[in-house]
């Protein structure tokens, strides 16, 4: 066996007495306010590493915030009823339930990951993976075949997606991320990792170790049948071509109500319901309803897991709104002081159209974000672009009315979802949208996604943010929704693609925002 430690060796007290002097310790330690209390005393650790700092969006506590307007629908299209499973335990037809992890020392052999699907959203190689490295449902699985690294001398996290060993040392892969351990860097915009969210997926796993020292400290991943076609702040990716506005977004984050009552479970379930009623839980994938993930670990009881989660359901959990925590969308790092006399409004634009404010400061496409002083009402107004309506909103407004009034009590996040009128041609680009990065001389491909219209389409390029389109990138290609590019142009980090269709120049849409060519 290669050098790897699954930590079934460490120390640990018997699980009933341990698991609930902590449940004891928890329902008398006082609330306090969502501000001295939403960092935990130290954040999770593993192998002498923290799993990201305390006040990393993963660790910090969401049992105060609002809950989000559209949570009821998000809870009916998951499952109202539908209870709990724990996707981890012991084994199950000779493999580990869960997703297993693997320690090793910072002179782990690095060795190459050949990737074979999303290679161009993957961190390149190599990774220090041993040889035999523990599978996600065991060496035969043809399910999503995880594997997570952690190097536990540099504090770094390796996972990939669809893992398959190679005779000579390396891997092949669909997908694959590193992560600093030490850091709130978060993936580009628009990357997935070994996960449908782009999210990491170690820090969101029930470990055995951590139930039995009495606290979950973080939130847990799980997973839902169907996702909406975007993601909210930590999450980069989304993995659904539906926008039904019922559907939950990639990083929703979900918690158990603060009511219900989990005197009559044992000690260890206790432990990880009260983990989630305080620090939730994050949608990742698309999967069962109500799948929470976890490591596999020989001393679970998997009938005690399953038997009792199955009686916490859909409707006992609501969806929370963590955009006051958010600090810089492209950061993990939460907010959990005062956050000063100013919060941040972002809006997203989907489709053709734009969205303005009263104050002014939105004027979206073009400054989608904003700061203004808390308690500053605001009125948000839509204008649909000719041939265009507006469909709905999503995140702090809802509804399909032009305007939209709330008060900036908290950072809130608004997205304007623009539909053609039938019988309307048009055009959007979807990758590059903003915020990706493309390395000259690989092979990209541009999508894009239309109606009405069965002719070709015109490809440019503009190096400064859209002022100039001074490059072609094809003259004429099928309306099919993607093109090969092998990228060539200047380094720049101001790159727009405009796509057109050939003959109607005014079909056409624009990258929402800059991506990096280098």
């Amino acid at each position: 066996m290669g050098n790897w430690d699954l930590e079934n060796s460490r120390p640990h007290l018997t699980m009933t007495v341990a698991a609930f002097i902590a449940c004891v310790a928890i329902a008398l330690a006082p609330t306090g306010s969502q501000q001295a209390d939403s960092i935990p005393s130290a954040p999770p650790a593993i192998g002498g590493c923290n799993v990201f700092p305390a006040d990393n969006i993963w660790n910090v506590a969401i049992d105060t915030l609002p809950v989000d307007p559209n949570s009821n629908a998000y809870v009916n299209s998951i499952g109202y009823s539908t209870g709990v499973h724990p996707d981890f335990g012991t084994v199950w037809e000779g493999a580990p339930i869960g997703i297993p992890f693997v320690l090793v020392p910072g002179t782990q052999p690095k060795v190459t990951i050949h990737y074979t699907a999303y290679g161009d959203e993957s961190d390149p190689g190599p990774f220090p993976i041993p040889s035999d490295a523990p599978i996600e449902g065991g060496p035969g699985s043809d399910g999503d075949r995880h594997v997570l690294v952690v190097d536990q001398d540099n504090c770094m996290l390796y996972e990939l997606y669809r893992a398959f060993p190679q005779g000579d040392g390396s891997w092949n892969a669909e997908s694959g991320a590193k992560y600093n351990l030490s850091s709130h860097a978060l993936r580009p915009a628009g990357w997935t990792s070994a996960d449908a969210a782009g999210l990491p997926i170690f820090p969101g796993l029930v470990r055995y170790d951590e139930v039995a020292a009495g606290e979950v400290r973080h939130a847990v991943r799980f997973t839902a049948p169907q996702t909406r076609r975007t993601y909210v702040w930590p999450a980069r990716h989304f993995a659904s071509s539906s926008t039904d506005p019922a559907l939950p977004p990639m990083g929703q984050r979900f918690r158990l109500k603060a009511s219900f009552d989990i005197s009559g479970f044992s000690p260890q379930v206790q432990v990880i319901l009260q983990g989630l009623k305080k620090y939730g839980m994050m949608l990742a994938d698309n999967g069962a309803a109500w799948y929470i993930s976890g490591a596999p670990d020989s001393r679970w009881n998997d009938d005690m897991l399953v038997n009792e989660l199955r009686n916490v359901h859909g409707h006992d959990f609501e969806a929370v709104d963590v955009s006051s925590l958010m600090i810089d969308p492209n950061s993990g790092q939460a907010r959990t002081g005062g956050g000063g006399t100013d919060r941040r409004l972002d809006v997203t634009v989907t489709g053709n159209g734009s969205v303005t404010s009263d104050p002014q400061g939105i004027d979206c496409p073009g400054d989608c974000s904003e700061d203004f002083p808390v308690t500053t009402p605001v009125t948000l107004t839509a204008g649909p672009a000719t041939g265009w309506k507006l469909g709905h909103w999503d995140g702090s407004c809802n509804g399909s009315n032009l305007t939209c009034l709330f008060t900036m009590d908290y950072n809130r996040a608004v997205t304007a979802v623009f539909s053609a009128l039938p019988g309307t041609d048009w055009l959007r680009v979807i990758k590059p949208n903003g915020g990706e990065t493309w390395r000259l001389n690989k092979q990209r491909p541009l999508r894009w996604t239309s109606n009405g219209f069965q002719g070709n389409v015109k490809i440019e390029l503009s190096t400064d943010g859209g002022a100039t389109w001074k490059k072609t990138i094809a003259s004429s290609t099928p309306n099919d929704g993607s093109h090969s590019w092998k990228v060539s142009a200047k380094k720049t980090t101001r790159a727009r693609v405009r796509i057109s269709k050939v003959g109607e120049a005014s079909v056409s849409d624009t990258s929402d925002g800059n991506f990096t060519i280098r």
